[in-house]
């Protein structure tokens, strides 16, 4: 599925530019994707579509601090749970889309996470918003998750 993602992000610069669903599949099935992955990423792009475009602007401003109930730190797993927090602490995601990216990656039904597959999640929120990250938090979004960890100071 996340092979689908990806390919939607970068063959179609803007969600409004993508054809309707069935025109969709039928493209993701020339293109060599199978049937099944073609439905559920479907499906789950469908409901991050109607998830991100709820969104209140008056939530931006919040500034409230999110607490990990056991369940979504196993889930999640520490590695992603950072990289959320990092994001929202350089203004990347509001509160509401951080709720939304943990949101969808309950929704995959793994445990824990990967971080590319986090990344990924993010990228897809932001496209299916029309927001573009700038570059260099692209580097992040699209960088390897094998290297060395950054150190905060």
């Amino acid at each position: 599925m996340f092979d689908i993602l990806v390919y939607l992000y970068e063959t179609y610069y803007r969600p409004d530019a993508c054809p309707e669903p069935a025109a969709l599949a039928r493209k993701l099935s020339a293109v060599g994707f199978d049937d099944d992955e073609i439905s559920e990423a479907l499906v789950w792009l469908t409901d991050l579509t109607e998830m991100a475009g709820a969104e209140p602007p008056a939530a931006m401003s919040s500034n409230g601090t999110r607490f990990y109930v056991a369940r979504e730190y196993d889930a999640l797993g520490a590695d992603a749970i950072g990289f959320v927090q990092f994001l929202e602490s350089a203004k990347v995601l509001s509160p509401v889309q951080r709720e939304i990216v943990i949101e969808r990656a309950f929704a995959l039904k793994e445990s824990p996470v990967g971080l590319g597959k986090l990344k990924v999640i993010v990228l897809m929120l932001l496209w299916s918003q029309g927001k573009e990250p700038d570059a260099l938090m692209f580097d992040d979004l699209f960088g390897d998750d094998e290297q060395a960890p950054r150190l905060l100071h």
